[in-house]
């Protein structure tokens, strides 16, 4: 067995963590993590990454590796693959240290059944276990990069010398093209990327597949799982087209709300040998659902179990065989998502599954072998069979991409929604429909192909449901687009953006400067903000915020080069250098009040840093006498604004709103325009969700109006996050006005029913005994508030009980949020005590399935009727 003193080069799952990726790999520690959660995952261990460093400096690779590397032009593929080539033969022809080879074959013994032979006759025996050598580079499985599939893998490993050959395989795989290219591209530096190698038992698959705890294509909160007969690796490479399903996150049932049967064709398996083979299903097997309900079920459990853990939508493997359901691999999912409000109109020519999101068109250019990879030109649309992970490189030309086979877990999906590129698959007849040249549509929300240059109109919007406390306003730059948001039934306009108005004049604000015509630049914002303000109650204005690197064809845009535009010289600090341009945007404003008085107007101050930027805005309003319907207020999109929040209150602003993709960029230190960290660009970063809970509180005290109008007011879980901090309103695009006000109303319902149950509790008189007296109660919740400031008046009826609760959420005193503990934030970025694993074996055993376990127990809801059962009864006593 292994000496204390000595390097440990491999390590079980027991001893790892998903904290350990420098040591085991993005795989590695993910196997781990969720090993020690108690997550069926099949036993092993993994040879770490400084076995991998060891073997290569010890034996002088890492020098010729470096040498090789040097002069290398990824972009040249010829190049490319030899180089690749030489450094694989490199690896994999040198002998492994002695050290590293015998504690392999140690821990290979122990994976082993019980037996009595020693490692070293395992082979002549042939009384090994069959493995699976599995890749796990230490930058695979990151949010923000997919380095999936792009190192090798062996099933059904047997014996000493045949384990040993693989986990070479395994370390040379690192520079496989694709995964070299992708480094490059992605920003990692050869020399930092690692390779640990995960030895597991084999799960001998009976069906397998791969799911997700979102929906990777629409980010909706659905689960996705898709299943094959056999091994995996038919579905991950798409080789095999996947029967689909749509599982609820009901927490209660899991409701499987869309299942697609697929004619499978084929499946991989292991024969008797234990090596792979492909075999041609029958037409009856082929068409026939490979998951009951119950796995189905079952593995929607799991899934929304890691995704609590990690914090972060999950991209799973999972394999079933005779001994129940085994989850074999979980990563974050990497889709760069960009939401899109357009679909194409028609019949569409081919349908298949969306992949990734987005419309796009573009000339078909047909790939049927893999040199017809180099007939893609930028702009083309990339029509195949299958894709596979070679052909990343021409991915990264392509408008858009088709496919033949494959579902939305291949491994091609996955990057091409990285990469943002629309992608249909599973057509099943591509190939054969489209042909070299032919112009075509493709849209990847909704997974169809329509012939020629497709038109392309607005999502629907849908009215809002009306009612809820926190108010839900709209974003609208344009005339158009205030006419479309009004068909929401949204009553005000949380942002509208001068630069919109400003674009379509076709002149910069400094031509008007230049020419001395400032009436003239009044005449283009008032009439177009009247326009945008006439279907709405109220409207907020933000004043001009024109970067150098913006507008630059604008008619007199100035010729300024800045190094750094996002952090340069623009937005307030802007305008109050040029004042004649903010005074010509407050008299727009002006007119517009004057017009409609009896309108509601805001001015928004944006990129505010000082309270002196305040004063100075409010002066020139006082200079052009602004009437008393504008109220000015602030934007807080930048760390200065959260932390003098309470100075800028005082100073008397009226109003502030989040903008919180600035916000976000300045705290984090993240360009968000920038596609290379865009995966770690989050909004609900802890420390961006605990800025807005400051300033929000703060502004409770002062009755300062609280708003959000960036795009992460669009998002179910900041919605969430914002509506039970009690923000006054959130302003979201058109589309998704709808879907927040649902979100908000069902959450201000959860929040009547705890005040409900709350009620019932303090008003029940606790059991006495003759000898005791009854004691006042001393629970602290809005019921009892309520009760004292109405002076302990009786309820007597069914409206004075709806009466109090709504007393309640009106009376939200400030106060209370001063005193309240802030709410834990739960992000994939936030730390914890390590947990007490004293009770997990050294060893790894495989851990049963126990579906019960999976299920959370939830506290029923108190219908309406009880309510009225208990409301009448509590009013019959006071009677």
């Amino acid at each position: 067995m292994l000496k204390k003193e000595e390097a440990q080069f491999v390590k079980w799952f027991s001893e790892l963590s998903n904290k350990d990726i420098a040591i085991a790999g993005g795989k590695g520690a993910s196997l781990a993590e969720m090993y020690n959660l108690n997550v069926p995952v099949p036993p092993g261990f993994v040879i770490t990454a400084q076995a991998y460093q060891h073997f290569i400096e010890k034996t002088g690779i890492s020098a010729r590796i470096k040498e090789i590397l040097a002069n290398l032009d990824e972009e040249n593929t010829a190049e490319l693959n030899e180089a690749t080539k030489e450094i694989r033969r490199t690896i994999e022809s040198q002998s492994l240290p002695q050290e590293i080879e015998t504690q392999i074959l140690e821990a290979y013994e122990i994976l082993s059944e019980p037996q009595k032979d020693t490692a070293n006759n395992l082979l002549e025996k042939d009384e090994a276990p069959f493995v699976a050598v599995r890749s796990s580079a230490t930058t695979e499985d990151l949010a923000d990069a997919s380095f999936a599939g792009q190192q090798e893998s062996f099933l059904n490993v047997r014996g000493n010398k045949e384990l040993l050959e693989k986990v070479k395989k395994c370390m040379s795989s690192l520079f496989t093209p694709r995964a070299t290219y992708y480094r490059t591209k992605k920003g990692f530096a050869h020399e930092n990327s690692l390779l640990a190698v995960v030895i597991q038992k084999m799960v001998n698959s009976v069906k397998s597949g791969v799911m997700f705890s979102q929906n990777p294509t629409t980010k909706a909160d659905h689960i996705i799982i898709e299943a094959v007969w056999g091994l995996g690796e038919g579905i991950v490479s798409g080789q095999i087209k996947p029967d689909h399903h749509v599982v609820s996150e009901d927490l209660e049932n899991f409701k499987i709300l869309e299942t697609k049967i697929a004619n499978k064709k084929i499946a991989i398996v292991k024969n008797e040998e234990g090596k792979n083979e492909t075999i041609k299903l029958t037409p009856e097997r082929s068409n026939q659902q490979v998951l009951s309900s119950y796995e189905i079920k079952t593995l929607a459990q799991l899934a929304q179990k890691l995704e609590e853990h990690y914090k972060k939508p999950q991209d799973i493997e999972f394999a079933i065989d005779a001994g129940g359901i085994y989850i074999v691999q979980s990563r974050p999912i990497t889709t760069k998502f960009k939401e899109s409000t357009e679909t194409v109109e028609g019949e569409p020519i081919l349908s298949g599954l969306a992949a990734s999101p987005g419309v796009s068109s573009g000339p078909v250019k047909i790939v049927r072998e893999m040199k017809d990879l180099e007939k893609i030109q930028n702009g083309d649309v990339l029509v195949t069979e299958m894709t596979n992970p070679d052909m990343v490189v021409a991915m990264q030309k392509s408008a858009a991409i088709i496919t033949d086979e494959g579902g939305i877990t291949s491994h091609a999906a996955i990057v091409s929604r990285e990469m943002g590129i629309p992608a249909v698959v599973g057509t099943d007849e591509a190939t054969k429909i489209l042909k070299d040249g032919q112009i075509v549509t493709i849209d990847g929300n909704v997974g169809k192909v329509y012939e020629g240059k497709g038109k392309t109109k607005l999502k629907e919007v849908l009215p809002i449901i009306h009612g809820t406390k926190i108010k839900i306003k709209v974003i609208a730059d344009l005339p158009e687009g205030a006419l479309r948001a009004s068909k929401s039934e949204v009553k005000s306009i949380g942002l509208t953006r001068l630069e919109g108005i400003i674009a379509i004049g076709g002149k910069h604000p400094f031509y008007f400067v230049k020419k001395g015509d400032m009436k003239e630049y009044v005449k283009l914002l008032s009439s177009n903000l009247k326009k945008i303000a006439e279907p709405f109650e109220e409207i907020w204005v933000r004043s001009s915020d024109i970067r150098t690197d913006e507008y630059s064809n604008l008619e007199g845009a100035p010729k300024d080069d800045e190094s750094n535009p996002m952090m340069g010289n623009h937005a307030i600090r802007f305008s109050l250098k040029h004042p004649e341009i903010l005074k010509a945007e407050l008299t727009a404003v002006k007119e517009v009040a004057e017009f409609f008085p009896n309108k509601k107007i805001g001015l928004m101050i944006p990129l505010v840093i000082s309270v002196q930027e305040i004063k100075e805005t409010k002066k020139i309003a006082d200079e052009i006498g602004i009437p008393s319907n504008i109220k000015i207020g602030v934007m807080v999109e930048t760390p200065a604004a959260v932390q003098i929040i309470e100075e800028l209150c005082q100073e008397g602003i009226d109003f502030i709103s989040f903008g919180t993709n600035d916000l976000t960029q300045f705290t984090l230190a993240i360009d968000r325009n920038n596609d290379e960290v865009a995966g770690i660009f989050d909004e609900t970063h802890p420390a961006v969700v605990r800025s807005i809970q400051h300033v929000i509180r703060v502004c409770k005290k002062y009755n300062v109006e609280t708003s959000i109008c960036g795009q992460a007011g669009s998002r179910p879980e900041m919605a969430r996050i914002l509506a039970r901090e009690g923000i006054s309103s959130i302003s979201v695009n058109a589309d998704a006005a709808r879907e927040i006000s649902e979100i908000v109303y069902n959450i201000e319902k959860e929040q009547a029913q705890e005040f409900i149950q709350s009620a019932k509790q303090s008003l029940e008189p606790p059991e006495k005994n003759e000898t005791e007296s009854i004691e006042p109660a001393q629970k602290k919740s809005f019921f009892n508030q309520t009760q004292a400031s109405a002076k302990h008046e009786e309820v007597i009826n069914d409206q004075d009980m709806e009466n109090l609760i709504l007393q309640a959420l009106e009376n939200d005193e400030p106060e209370r949020f001063e005193t309240e503990q802030t709410p834990k934030i739960e992000s994939e970025y936030e730390t914890s005590e390590p947990e007490d694993n004293s009770d997990i074996p050294v060893l790894n055993d495989s851990i049963p399935i126990d579906s019960d376990s999976f299920i959370e127990e939830t506290t029923n809801e108190i219908e309406l009727a009880d309510v009225e059962e208990w409301q009448g009864e509590n009013s019959a006593k006071n009677q």
